[in-house]
């Protein structure tokens, strides 16, 4: 580890700026002069637009502009936003139905936009808003994610976007045909409000023919590729920023269409201009996440090891597709589709329903946290079946730990893993051996406990090559430009921290320069637990260029051959000479000498691969029968994310993720009425987890490094929500189990859970 990074729990530099209000984010960023922008968006979930008439709001106090579809198309946009399709299983690519940054003609879903205003004042532009005439002629509303109903867009039959596919479906069916034992489970995966502390926003200004955009997003470099193709510019005129960020949670990874009107607005009114959603409007317009059934189905030979797998889904893509929309449930799900499991045969086949409601596509973990919750169900209502503890039944169907690098079914290749050392601690750590004790002690005073386990993998994604710069500046400091972008995680201390290690510049000396096009020309942003992974092995490129580039020059102060020079990690070194020059001083010695070139070091750097976080997440639960009311009471982690560079870091991400599963499993569900109207539209209807809702996280490292990248290290920025999500539920069902309740499903509320100990009662009176 002393080559990697010392993996020292350092604390979070940025937190201080944070905790005492000294962050920067869209709102503070914005020019004070900016004109604002204001959003009418469709009250309706389906209708045609039978009148649009802005003319009076055009003429009201204050107002500069009040943008609508056919102003964008005048201005030469290209006002159709795109959206990444898969190819379905005859060949064909899924559906690409015109999605308009403002409604053409018909509204989709409520909150979709249809005009934006824009006036001195956001009150001007509200009541501007209201001078607006909009007339919509209902249509049929379509809410269930089957095939079928009125079609939302045409040439997309039965509202189907995609039949995609993937494995052998053949060789599974006859799998089935002989297999000695089978398990079927159908579990629903409830839709979510991504609801980050800072909604969206974003402010434009136009000046000297160049457009400079600022946002709260996951990475400015294909926001800027974007702006710059829909509004006609070229690249080279579009500069993006990106201030603090109050959380994404892949939410905020890609456009959206008020960006692009926000944009269109400050280049031709001449002046800036700034937009920021409020809560409900973003309940109503951000990106959901989840949103699907699946029915997963195991095979298993008379040893009970897994003979092949089956998963049929039916996925949730809201009115149109999002950017990422179509792969989520079909290419991520299907990275970890096998889990940590030895599985030769197996079938995965998703639909993606449209549907009059709001686009899904990424939140935390996008794809994986879908796959694992399916799989790890199912392998636990397996377990119940066939007579066997789950834990026992994980164990006789992991990879084995001397068959890595294994090549899974979906043809994922995992580098290294040790899934039983991992699990046996997990057991030692969560007290298994003591649960039949508290179960019964809650007994006793009429409650149910329930113990459930969830041993997940995951696959971090995205760019695998990223670019990292150091630069030396005149006062001694050192910037370090890279190519992520923190939404919180932490990115300003661990970059920094990483960098320190490497080249034995102090910390306290290095500032983390991030979210500008201008000053840093690619990088792949953040997403997929991808970032610190990425930069860290650019960081390594640009400390080994850094090192390279200095060594001619003190070659030649120190008076010996090139070859004789050496960095030691904190020093220059050479046989022969006294000079012993650390990183900061090589840099001053050669600007004494007007070597600026030895000022700036840059490195662009790719990953071999992937690599793939694991572990064990256990969940004990306690049910009042009586109220339905559930509590999670004890939860222990032990994860396997290789060398981590800073331990404390890694365990709030996991904190974090793990406090968004349990949000999800307990309590969090978007509910439409039956006109698609939101009902869940504010805090007083979508509940979200408090602090006295989520207990002590236990943590605990069990690490087997990877061989994927130089650091060894493994992502973990999703990994905790992962495994959640199945280790509650797991725990869930199997406290009601003995009350003869053979399913639950997520949120589990105290009505749902209520009802369901009643209804069981009620069936066996």
């Amino acid at each position: 580890m002393e080559k990697f990074g010392k993996s020292q729990p350092v604390k979070r530099v940025e937190d201080v700026r944070f905790l005492t209000g000294q962050g920067r984010y869209i709102e503070d960023a914005a020019p004070a002069d900016a004109l604002r922008a204001w959003v009418l968006r469709s009250p309706v979930a389906h209708g045609e637009i039978s009148a649009l008439d802005v003319e009076d709001a055009r003429a009201a106090d204050g107002v500069h502009a009040v943008i609508t579809l056919a102003d964008l198309e005048a201005a030469g946009i290209n006002t159709s936003m795109d959206g990444s399709l898969v190819t379905n299983r005859d060949g064909t690519k899924g559906a690409a139905p015109e999605r308009p940054m403002l409604a053409r003609g018909r509204v989709r879903y409520v909150g979709e936009p249809v005009a934006v205003v824009i006036a001195e004042t956001l009150d001007q532009a509200r009541d501007a808003g209201e001078l607006i005439e909009l007339n919509i002629d209902d249509l049929p509303v379509k809410l269930d994610v089957l095939p079928g109903g009125e079609p939302l867009h045409a040439g997309v039959p039965d509202n189907k976007a995609f039949d995609w596919g993937m494995g052998d479906e053949a060789a599974t069916a006859a799998a089935f045909q002989s297999a000695a034992h089978t398990v079927a489970l159908q579990v629903e995966d409830n839709r979510i409000i991504v609801n980050s502390m800072e909604p969206r926003g974003c402010f434009a200004e136009w000046s000297a023919e160049r457009l400079h955009f600022c946002y709260g997003g996951q990475g400015v470099w294909a926001m800027k590729s974007q702006l710059a193709a829909k509004l006609g510019l070229d690249e080279a005129a579009v500069k993006v920023t990106t201030p603090d960020v109050g959380g994404g949670f892949g939410m905020k990874a890609m456009p959206y269409p008020e960006y692009f009107a926000v944009a269109h607005a400050a280049r031709t009114l001449g002046r800036p201009v700034f937009w920021m959603s409020d809560r409900s409007e973003a309940m109503l317009s951000d990106n959901g996440g989840r949103d699907l059934t699946s029915l997963a189905e195991l095979a298993f030979d008379e040893n009970l090891k897994i003979t092949a797998y089956r998963v049929t889904t039916r996925c949730n893509l809201g009115a149109y597709n999002s950017h990422f929309g179509q792969p989520i449930q079909t290419q991520l799900f299907s990275r970890v589709l096998a889990g940590v499991y030895d599985i030769q045969t197996a079938w995965l086949q998703v639909e993606g329903i449209y549907t009059n409601t709001t686009q899904v596509d990424a939140y935390r973990g996008a794809g994986r946290p879908e796959a694992i919750y399916v799989l790890e169900r199912a392998m636990d209502r397996a377990a119940r079946e066939l007579g066997v503890d789950p834990w026992e039944l994980r164990r006789r169907n992991f990879i084995p730990a001397d068959a890595f690098p294994y090549n899974t079914v979906t043809g994922e290749t995992y580098d290294v893993g040790d899934f039983s050392k991992v699990l046996n601690r997990a057991a030692q750590e969560a007290d298994i051996a003591g649960f039949a004790a508290r179960r019964a002690e809650d007994g006793k005073r009429g409650k149910l406990r329930g113990a459930g386990l969830c041993y997940y993998i995951e696959s971090i994604l995205g760019d695998p090559s990223e670019s990292a710069e150091v630069e030396f500046l005149e006062d001694g400091r050192v910037h370090i430009y890279v190519g992520t972008q923190s939404n919180g995680q932490g990115h300003e201390t661990v970059y920094a921290q990483f960098l320190a290690d490497q080249s034995g510049i102090p910390a306290d000396k290095i500032q983390v320069i991030q979210g500008d096009s201008d000053r840093i020309a690619t990088g792949g942003g953040t997403g997929g637990s991808r970032s610190v992974t990425t930069q860290a092995n650019a960081t390594l490129a640009a400390v080994d260029a850094m090192i390279a580039a200095f060594i001619p020059f003190l070659a030649e102060e120190m008076g010996v051959e090139e070859e004789a020079v050496g960095f030691d990690g904190e020093t220059f070194r050479a046989p022969g000479s006294n000079l012993t020059p650390t990183m900061l001083e090589a840099a001053e010695m050669a600007r004494a000498h007007g070597r600026l070139d030895l000022q700036r070091h840059a490195a662009r750097a790719r990953l071999p691969g992937r690599s793939f976080p694991n572990g064990a997440h256990v969940a004990e639960v306690v049910i009042d029968p009586e109220t339905g009311n559930s509590a999670v009471e004890r939860y222990t982690v032990v994860d396997d994310f290789g060398n981590l560079i800073n331990p404390v870091l890694a365990e709030g991400q996991v904190h974090g993720g793990v406090a968004q599963g349990l949000g999800q499993a307990m309590l969090e569900r978007v509910v439409y009425d039956e006109d698609g109207q939101l009902l869940t539209a504010s805090f007083m209807d979508y509940a979200l987890p408090r602090a006295s809702g989520v207990p002590m996280i236990g943590f605990t490292s069990e690490p087997v490094p990877s061989t994927q990248n130089p650091m060894g290290m493994k992502g973990c920025g999703e990994a905790g929500t992962v495994g959640a999500l199945a280790a509650v539920a797991n725990a869930v069902q199997d406290a009601v189990w003995d009350r003869g309740v053979r399913q639950v499903d997520m949120p589990f509320t105290p009505l749902r859970i209520w009802e369901v100990l009643r209804d069981v009662s009620e069936a066996a009176e």
